[in-house]
């Protein structure tokens, strides 16, 4: 019996010295780092008066077949793969022609054959059908889907025809590319802050006289505050470029081509070729 108790005790302490040794092994292991299948990325779009930024991840074709099979049609997809895809906006937009408060949602869709939904959600963490709750929905889109020649390798989420106040946001993988309009009303607002800048003891009037010229507004009024610009800068070529190009669409071609010929000898002065290019070319319009 003694003889037993013994041999019980020297293999306890056997196992005991292997887990040991075990635990240790790992603790102590080098960790092996190999690159993600489908890769992170955050993209973020300056917008409006703020931006955009998106988080997703981006599987690859890899030989199989995308949507229909892979990505099912007519079941909540959490736009890429591993974790949740979400959106943040910096103001109040419009969503393909849906208001959206300013914030962070998760993007979600369900592909279909001719119709895609798109889906800002307040859930953040949707990675499978199952976790995907309908009253959460904050708008749906429905989007039709375009066929596209080339091939896309891996998911992507990006902006297209970037304006001051509208862009698409696109979603292309495998032959598909899906584009949701999104836009924004900043109008109110700046011509609130214009009107308030015009009262401070530096009236910002190069900035709203820009404003004005791109956005179809009063272009007298434009060039009376270009005028105060270059009253305050005699030597801003730019602002004789912009000048020229109010003066332009007031159909005053005269006083509009001897402003561009001023832009261009200060800024040969200041050896700014691409103020002389812009303006050669805005003389040719005018000649």
């Amino acid at each position: 019996m003694l003889i037993l108790a013994e041999i019980k005790l020297a293999m306890k302490k056997y196992f005991v010295l292997i887990a040991f040794c075990t635990i240790h092994y790992f603790a102590n292991a080098q960790q092996l780092h190999t690159p993600a299948p489908s890769p992170t990325q955050v993209i973020k779009q300056d917008f409006s008066l703020s931006n955009i930024e998106i988080s997703y991840s981006r599987p690859g074709i890899k030989g199989r077949k995308i949507f229909g099979d892979l990505v099912p049609y007519g079941q909540v997809w959490r736009t890429g793969a591993n974790s949740a895809t979400t959106i943040t906006f910096g103001e109040d937009v419009s969503f393909g022609g849906q208001k959206v408060a300013a914030g962070k949602y998760g993007l979600l869709t369900i592909p279909g054959e001719k119709e895609w939904t798109i889906i800002l959600s307040k859930q953040l963490d949707v990675t499978n059908p199952s976790a995907y709750k309908q009253d959460q929905d904050v708008v749906r889109v429905q989007i039709k889907p375009v066929q596209i020649p080339a091939t896309i390798e891996n998911f992507m989420i990006t902006f297209d025809e970037i304006k001051p106040t509208s862009l698409q946001l696109e979603l292309l993988w495998d032959k598909t590319l899906v584009s949701v309009p999104v836009t924004t009303d900043i109008d109110a607002k700046i011509m609130g802050d214009i009107d308030a800048g015009m009262k401070t003891d530096k009236p910002p009037y190069a900035q709203a006289a820009q404003y004005y010229l791109d956005n179809g507004k009063d272009l007298n009024q434009a060039l009376e505050w270009f005028n105060k610009g270059i009253a305050d800068n005699p030597e801003a070529y730019w602002l004789y470029y912009q000048k020229a190009r109010t003066l332009a669409k007031l159909n005053k071609k005269q006083d509009a081509i001897d402003a561009a010929n001023k832009s261009i000898e200060l800024a040969k002065a200041a050896k700014n070729n691409d103020y002389v290019v812009l303006n050669e070319k805005l003389l040719k319009t005018l000649n």
